[in-house]
């Protein structure tokens, strides 16, 4: 999932919604639901909105259990506070989990304390943060892809500085041909990102899929195709014969 491009929202309901499609998305798999049409599970009956909430919870065994194991460097939470969270969520008594977990009542009243503070402290950057930016979009820092390798200087690049290395290197996006792979590390970073949407997220790739694609982007498919490895866009099996976006 790639949630650095999701809202608040839609990272909360664990789908989104295609206004020029009218479509509902899932954030975890990207299947789509269309507005007003209707799909059966089971047996009953769902439109859109409500069919893409039925597989989230079905197929993925609910949003806040995808949102909590997320590997993302960005997710924090110990194991204890999973653990924690995952018992509130369930709706028990405080009383029970404190037994369940051998503490006393108190300690579980000053976690869930813990947990209010924090929620209260992110709301209150997160609305600095959209006032600073407002408006700047195009100088906002691109984030940086979960699976980066050596994070340094070389990925904080803005919107305008991506999409300038882009025009630069490549003659053409449509269908996607480089000219050019510099030696900069920057612009590399700038052009794997840009490749790597060539790629759908969850789907295993063949190593002649892989091959076929990158060899219609630039001739030293190989070095590409390393590059993609070892800057950690993608994985592979040990023996290299299965490729996926890294997400």
């Amino acid at each position: 999932m790639d949630f650095q491009s999701l809202t608040v929202t839609e990272l909360k309901q664990g789908y989104q919604y295609r206004s020029q499609e009218a479509v509902y998305v899932c954030n975890y798999c990207q299947q789509t639901f269309e507005t007003g049409r209707v799909y059966q599970f089971a047996e009953e009956m769902f439109l859109g909105k409500q069919a893409v909430e039925w597989h989230i919870s079905e197929e993925h065994g609910g949003n806040f259990l995808q949102l909590l194991s997320n590997e993302s460097k960005y997710n924090t939470l110990t194991d204890k506070q999973k653990q924690l969270l995952s018992a509130f969520q369930s709706g028990k008594k405080d009383a029970q989990i404190a037994e369940e977990m051998n503490v006393s009542h108190s300690t579980i009243r000053h976690q869930k304390f813990s947990f209010r503070e924090k929620a209260k402290q992110a709301k209150l950057y997160l609305a600095i943060y959209e006032n600073a930016f407002l408006g700047h979009l195009q100088e906002e820092i691109i984030p940086i892809h979960n699976g980066a390798t050596m994070v340094d200087e070389r990925y904080f690049m803005t919107i305008e500085e991506r999409e300038q290395i882009i025009n630069e290197n490549f003659e053409s996006l449509h269908p996607l041909k480089l000219k050019r792979l510099p030696k900069k590390e920057k612009k590399k970073i700038a052009i794997l990102s840009r490749i790597i949407k060539e790629f759908v997220t969850g789907r295993t790739y063949g190593e002649d899929e892989i091959k076929e694609i990158l060899v219609g982007i630039y001739d030293d498919y190989v070095t590409i195709r390393r590059y993609l490895i070892d800057y950690g866009y993608m994985n592979r099996t040990p023996d290299g014969k299965a490729y996926w976006v890294n997400d």
